[in-house]
């Protein structure tokens, strides 16, 4: 047998020590070069959300910066000014015409936490390797749980957006349903649930007829009398339901599913609730709002996106449920690489991302900042809003206005063929958009209509009458 051979350390050429020539920051002292960085990058941010209402809240213009790196890295001044010209083209949420989607402002103690969050550079996969934030982690999936009403002993964990949160949600239900490898299983949800639900589904390896769309009554919520049907339809064919799904908001009506009385239809008939409340789940944190939402307390799994009206920044999802242990149950496999978890489950085990950033950190500290009286202010604000173009909009003869009991709008001319509608969309937008007012253009129920999204806290009663304004004067027959 031969001998290993292993050159000697004299034939090795002395190399410099790497941190010499690399731009990290010194562990020794403080690091004024970071200091200036971060200063000027501040600076940048602070000025560029400071004009937003001098900018469209789309820019016209967007250019991309080199992006391959050069040979030697680039000094700060450079990289603010790559920065720059990536900012100039950016979307324009701090805009108060900006009306489009359920991306609000960020809060100020969120973007803080942010640069936190990167600088701590912690992985949530492991206790080791984020102490504290781990046990911020589940300290406030808890809280958040119990505010939503979900009993006590609840609690989550974060995803990276809805669609992983549901998605994780589905494939907890059908562990606990014991429908690993079931090809025959169903879920059950409405025609306007959200479009991650068919996504996860093929995730799961389950075909597109896996997903079981329901009607929907006039104000765009499953109709129970059909989840009923389909309920004992599937116990007499034997077909197993996975779960149902409900939705708190809809993506372009802002409709919430009749939560209690499918709650009670899932518990006769021993199926998993999931409600998809990405939208409109941060209403049941303040009681005066909760009632938009009743019965969200009642679900299996919640899923709540803060990013979506309270400015925390993105991403920020929370997967909520009554038995937060079934995650570990579900997803642990063991990280023998890892100290033994002294608090349960490691991170990485109860879900399915492993590495995750301390995200939590942008909303526990948004949430400290906003205090309760800031959450009732925010929902508060979304909700006159709302009200007040509704009104204005009501009274425009031919335009057909659809809300449900949140902060999103859809509005579209009447009389018009699919054609003619998507046609009238798009001027409108246009014409909008020259007054710096953003709406989105939603294809639903065949025909294009034009959303307003009332999240944003800059919005003021004259963008609103100016918005009603610019839709009642584009109307088919309008001079």
């Amino acid at each position: 047998m031969g001998s290993l051979q292993c050159l000697p350390l004299a034939l090795a050429p002395p190399a410099p020590w790497a941190s010499d020539a690399l731009p990290f920051a010194s562990p020794e002292q403080v690091d004024t070069e970071l200091q200036d960085l971060l200063q000027a990058a501040s600076e940048l941010l602070c000025t560029w959300l400071g004009t937003a209402a001098q900018r469209s809240p789309l820019p016209t213009l967007g250019l991309t910066p080199a992006v391959a790196p050069l040979a030697h890295g680039l000094g700060g001044s450079a990289l603010l000014a790559d920065l720059q010209q990536v900012m100039e083209g950016a979307y324009n949420p701090n805009h108060p015409g900006a009306l489009a989607h359920l991306d609000p402002p960020p809060l100020p103690a969120s973007i803080v936490a942010e640069l936190v969050c990167a600088g701590l550079n912690n992985n949530l996969l492991a206790e080791e390797l984020s102490p504290s934030l781990t046990r911020l982690e589940r300290s406030l999936c808890a809280w958040m749980a119990e505010a939503i009403g979900l009993p006590p002993g609840s609690g989550g964990v974060p995803a990276s957006g809805g669609t992983l949160s549901n998605l994780t949600a589905l494939v907890v239900a059908r562990q606990q349903r014991g429908l690993q490898g079931c090809a025959e299983a169903v879920v059950l949800a409405s025609d306007d649930a959200h479009v991650s639900l068919a996504k996860a589904l093929m995730v799961m390896g389950l075909p597109p007829t896996a997903l079981r769309s329901l009607p929907v009554d006039a104000r765009g919520r499953m109709r129970t009398d059909a989840l009923a049907d389909q309920l004992e339809t599937s116990l007499r064919q034997g077909r197993p339901v996975l779960a149902v799904v409900a939705t708190a908001g809809t993506t372009v009506f802002g409709a919430v599913d009749p939560l209690e009385p499918m709650a009670a239809l899932c518990r006769r008939y021993g199926v998993w609730l999931h409600v998809d409340g990405a939208i409109g789940g941060v209403y049941a944190l303040d009681p005066s709002h909760a009632a938009r939402v009743s019965g969200l307390g009642h679900a299996d799994s919640v899923t709540v996106n803060p990013q979506k009206l309270l400015g925390i920044t993105k991403t920020s999802s929370l997967l909520l449920l009554a038995q937060p242990q079934l995650l570990g149950e579900v997803f642990a496999t063991g990280l023998p690489y890892m100290e033994t978890s002294w608090g349960g489950r490691h991170g990485g085990e109860c879900g399915l991302q492993g590495t995750r950033p301390a995200e939590i950190l942008k909303l526990w500290l948004g949430l400290r900042q906003l205090g309760q009286n800031g959450i009732r202010a925010v929902l508060d604000g979304a909700i006159e809003r709302t009200a007040r173009l509704q009104s204005l909009l009501q009274s425009v003869p031919g335009l057909t206005v659809r809300g449900g009991d949140l902060h999103l709008l859809a509005m579209t001319a009447n009389g018009l063929s699919p054609h003619e509608a998507d046609v009238w969309s798009q001027a409108t937008r246009q014409q909008l958009l020259s007054a710096q007012l953003m709406l989105s253009r939603p294809l639903v129920q065949g025909r294009h209509h034009l959303k307003a999204v009332l999240g944003n806290p800059h919005t003021r009663p004259e963008q609103l009458d100016q918005l009603a304004a610019i839709v009642a004067a584009s109307l088919p027959g309008k001079p």
